[in-house]
């Protein structure tokens, strides 16, 4: 029970306690004063007839005659006239008047009052004594109204007071919720502060908690600075801020894995020709500050366009990926244009005959395996370093790719994907996700549309890296994201198993997108109970308060909602605290490795205490190798998914 409900119980039984306590009191205090007044009215009543008999001459007759005139009167319920030698000379009993007071009350409280007693006499004679007792039925309707009366006043004034009891309980507990809400918060990993309050003891306490929790905003936000300078070190080279080799393959191997995305993309790859020669004529100051220069040209594009990656690969080799279609030739000459607006500041001018670039590109399906990727633009490089200049820039666009793309067009596209979910040609392909003792966390379930050409009788399933661009540009991932629920929702019925479903970052900025997937998962409470929810970490970056209204909405539902692909973009989530997650999967391209790389292990292992404080639970992505798994457990990671769980699932 809390406490604001002890309280309430402490001061209800206080005022019931005080409620019997005045009735009863005032009961009783009424109760002796009637009795007090019966027996007063029956002494007077007794003396006011034994002198009224005293001076009717001692006729018995007349005396009688009198007595019975009063008994009518119905004031009185005994009257007796005892001789003087104590025989009895008359006598009236009434029967009890009903009145008004309940039976109980009679039997309850008694107002035996004794029956008033005079002496008779006719002069000097004495004719006896009289015994005279009232009738008690109108002094118990006395004392009924009376407690009537009393106990409508108190409770009245009980109510009252219990109703400012509940006023002033409800400024406390006002307080006392905004604090409970704030140690909530805080173990969620939210830092919430709270309004002081007005009662003193409150107001103090909630100052300090207050400053408990931006003491521990501010550990955390150092705790993020920290991680920050961490992740440099493991991941980027020192003198340009770009990628390391190793991370910059992870990071492209992860770009091309991804379901979303276009169906092709470029590679760039830059080489400062002759580095040692460079060297050795400028000096190893000039030549650094010529490095630095190239990288701080590709940071400037990859902060231009959303998605591109960079990385030095070894001392004189760059790469620049860029996510999208027909940009080659243009990226190429803005890059070359920079670059050599940059280069004639170095080394005062005086190395412009020493520098020598090589550019070469390639535009390529993304489909295409990593080796084929680097060795295209490998081919394109070396054509680039015979050209004369410079800069040299050999630039490729090779065709082909994934056969399977089977419409052409956005119109086809639309009809192939809207046939697919008409149909229900689609299927949720699962994935385990395990923990360290390799017991199942979750299936995480990529959907796969079925889609045919029309010269073909079955379709063909496809995964998303396929048709989700397509269904994104045609305005169909509302659609195609209920439908993932929807499946996900029916085989849990089946198995109870928790699954995972992804969610397009279009379909959180469509306006019904929302009240649809709340009523769908409305529909089957026990199984939505079971669902997880995971959105890229750049829509949480670019779309905040979209993905919080999502975690709002479904977290009522028991739905959970995690990141997937988070890497280097959680640090750029100001307020990750604030987004309502459930768990974080940490990309490929920042787990790949940390067996053989302690920086990178070590920056792993910092990133997962600074989410575990957070309350969120860590999943790795993409791990194929036993070694990192190892490790990664060794890190505090709850789970791992890729390869090696496929491998090892029970």
């Amino acid at each position: 029970m809390s406490l604001i409900r002890q309280v309430s119980v402490l001061i209800l039984l206080s005022l019931v306690c005080a409620f019997a306590g005045g009735v009863l009191a005032s009961g009783g205090a009424l109760r002796d004063l009637l009795r007090q007044q019966l027996t007063l009215k029956n002494a007077d009543n007794a003396q006011a007839l034994a002198l009224a008999v005293s001076q009717q001459g001692g006729d018995q007759a007349v005396i009688e005659l009198l007595m019975s005139a009063q008994f009518d009167t119905g004031h009185y319920e005994s009257l007796r006239w005892r001789r003087a030698d104590g025989s009895l000379a008359f006598e009236r009993v009434a029967p009890a008047a009903g009145g008004r007071a309940p039976a109980w009350l009679r039997e309850a409280v008694s107002l035996d009052a004794p029956a008033g007693v005079a002496q008779l006499s006719s002069g000097w004679q004495s004719l006896g004594q009289l015994e005279l007792r009232s009738q008690q039925a109108y002094a118990y309707d006395a004392l009924w109204t009376g407690l009537l009366r009393t106990a409508v006043m108190s409770g009245l004034l009980a109510l009252a007071a219990l109703a400012v009891a509940q006023w002033l309980l409800g400024r406390i507990r006002r307080p006392l919720d905004a604090l409970v809400a704030q140690a909530d918060a805080l173990a969620e990993g939210q830092f919430m502060t709270v309004e002081p309050s007005r009662v003193l003891e409150l107001r103090k306490l909630t100052e300090a908690l207050n400053g408990m929790v931006m003491r521990i905003k501010r550990l955390f936000e150092a705790q993020t600075e920290q991680l920050g300078l961490l992740r440099q070190h493991a991941h980027c080279d020192a003198l340009t801020g770009l990628s390391l080799r190793k991370h910059f393959l992870a990071e492209l191997a992860s770009a091309l894995a991804r379901d979303d995305g276009p169906d092709r993309a470029s590679l760039l790859l830059l080489r400062l020709q002759d580095l040692a020669r460079v060297n050795q004529l400028l000096g190893r100051e000039a030549t650094d500050e010529v490095l630095a220069l190239i990288g701080e040209a590709l940071q400037a594009y990859t902060q231009r366009v959303h998605g591109s990656l960079a990385g030095r690969l070894n001392g004189a080799d760059f790469a620049l990926w860029l996510p999208a279609p027909a940009v080659l030739e243009d990226s190429a000459q803005a890059l070359s244009e920079a670059l050599l607006q940059a280069l004639q500041r170095a080394a005062g001018g005086g190395g412009r005959s020493v520098i020598r670039l090589a550019l070469g590109g390639v535009e390529l399906a993304r489909s295409l395996p990593l080796s084929q990727w680097f060795g295209q633009a490998d081919a394109a490089l070396a054509e680039a370093e015979q050209l004369p200049g410079a800069l040299g820039q050999c630039l490729k666009r090779v065709e082909g790719g994934d056969d399977r793309m089977l419409p052409h067009g956005e119109r086809a596209w639309r009809a192939q994907i809207e046939a697919a979910l008409a149909q229900g040609h689609l299927r949720l392909v699962p994935y385990p996700v395990l923990d360290g003792a390799q017991h199942l966390l979750h299936w995480e379930c990529p959907l796969h549309l079925g889609l045919a050409a029309a010269h073909q009788a079955t379709p063909d399933f496809v995964p998303a890296s396929t048709w989700l661009p397509l269904a994104q540009r045609t305005g169909l991932t509302v659609e195609v994201d209920l439908a993932a629920v929807g499946a996900a929702l029916a085989q849990i019925q089946l198995d109870g198993q928790q699954r995972c479903v992804n969610l397009a970052p279009a379909s959180l900025r469509a306006p019904a997108f929302l009240g649809r997937l709340r009523a769908l998962l409305r529909s089957q409470p026990q199984a939505a109970r079971q669902v997880g929810l995971e959105v890229d970490a750049e829509a949480a970056l670019s779309q905040f308060e979209l993905v919080q209204e999502l975690s709002r909405a479904v977290h009522p539902l028991g739905v959970r909602v995690g990141l997937e692909h988070a890497g280097a973009n959680l640090q750029k989530i100001e307020r990750l605290y604030q987004l309502g997650l459930d768990f974080v999967k940490l990309d490929r391209s920042v787990v790949l490795g940390v067996a053989d790389d302690a920086s990178r292990a070590g920056f792993v292992r910092s990133l997962v205490i600074v989410l575990h404080s957070l309350s969120l639970q860590v999943i790795a992505e993409g791990v194929d190798d036993a070694r990192d798994a190892s490790t990664l457990l060794d890190c505090g990671v709850n789970g791992l998914t890729g390869p090696w769980a496929t491998g090892h699932q029970a």
